[in-house]
């Protein structure tokens, strides 16, 4: 257990904020799995200023989510201090946390994201007049650096603690390195051991062993996992339980697999209507597949899903085929 300022965590594992991906129905989905802190995906400050409808329903968190850290990315002193103070005042998020890593083009020209990571002293100014317009603790997620040339992690993560954040997370690549390559744990190493505010390390935690390795080599508090969990909660599971005892648990069938999957599918239902939830299921639905024997000949049918009996129809099809070559190779055995 750790705590972010007053806020405690029950565990070091972290669901990372992936943009696109991270709304209340996957987040809810992990939080199930076992997860200490879920991130909600980066949500503009300048769409909460001006109220815009897509970015308020972004801001939605079931109680059941919590504890909850919600992320906002700008370039704007103004702007983010008013979203962050919509976000303290108007919803129930545990966390604010400032996006600096976000490595795509559209963000770092409006002098956000990883944009951030070439001048510790915009990290500070920025981190300090947000810490103090609101109560709740805030957070920075970052990249180690910009480039090879421009890793300024150690400066730009005392800039943060500096200036009143809680704790950063650190994802071991550059913003050049966009996903590719190898994440830099040395990097994570080295912020850990320069400041006194919990640190979270990311990049290249795939399984429950990453999990600890990086703990034991990083001395970081806490790990986030991002892409390793879509499509599979249970990596959220199987590292908690790890980490706790040691013990490696197994992998999940390929029924409990489309189980979750369905329930993932229903909530997102929920949240933005049928139309929109299986269009957006597609993507959740190929990686909760990922793995399972024959998932590769109703791939591009799933592309052609419309309605959520068509998805559910064909994902049992799948299970039930892969359970009947199952009971045949025991008879036969």
């Amino acid at each position: 257990m750790f705590k972010i300022g007053d806020i405690e965590l029950k565990n070091r594992v972290v669901l990372a904020p992936m943009a696109g991906v991270c709304n209340s129905a996957f987040r809810l989905t992990v939080k199930e799995f076992g997860a200490g802190l879920v991130c909600a995906e980066m949500v503009s400050d300048k769409g909460i200023v001006i109220k815009n409808e897509k970015t308020m329903n972004m801001l939605y968190i079931d109680e059941r989510e919590k504890p909850l850290s919600l992320q906002i990315f700008g370039g704007e002193k103004e702007t983010l201090v008013e979203a962050a103070r919509f976000v303290d005042k108007n919803t129930n998020a545990d966390i604010i946390d400032i996006n600096m890593g976000c490595p795509v083009p559209k963000i770092t020209k409006c002098d956000a994201g990883a944009k951030w990571l070439l001048d510790p002293d915009k990290i500070y100014e920025m981190v300090s007049v947000v810490t103090d317009a609101v109560e709740k603790p805030v957070t920075v997620k970052m990249r180690m650096g910009w480039d090879e040339d421009h890793i300024y992690a150690v400066r730009n993560a005392q800039a943060v603690e500096r200036a009143g954040g809680k704790a950063v997370a650190m994802h071991g690549r550059t913003r050049v390195q966009m996903y590719e390559g190898k994440a830099n744990w040395d990097i994570i190493r080295e912020v850990k051991q320069s400041i006194n505010i919990p640190l979270i390390g990311n990049g290249d935690v795939q399984t429950p062993q990453d999990a600890k390795r990086m703990l034991d080599e990083t001395g970081c508090d806490g790990v986030m996992i991002g892409r390793a969990a879509l499509g599979n909660p249970w990596m959220i599971y199987r590292t908690v339980k790890y980490l706790e005892s040691g013990e490696l648990l197994g992998e999940p069938s390929a029924r409990e697999k489309i189980n979750v999957c369905i329930l993932h599918l229903d909530r997102l239902i929920a949240l933005k209507n049928e139309y929109i939830a299986v269009r957006e299921m597609r993507k959740h639905a190929a990686w909760y597949l990922k793995g399972i024997r024959g998932n590769g000949k109703v791939r591009n049918a799933i592309n052609e899903c419309q309605t959520r009996d068509d998805l559910v129809t064909l994902l049992n099809a799948l299970v039930i085929e892969i359970e009947d070559m199952e009971q045949s190779q025991i008879q036969a055995g």
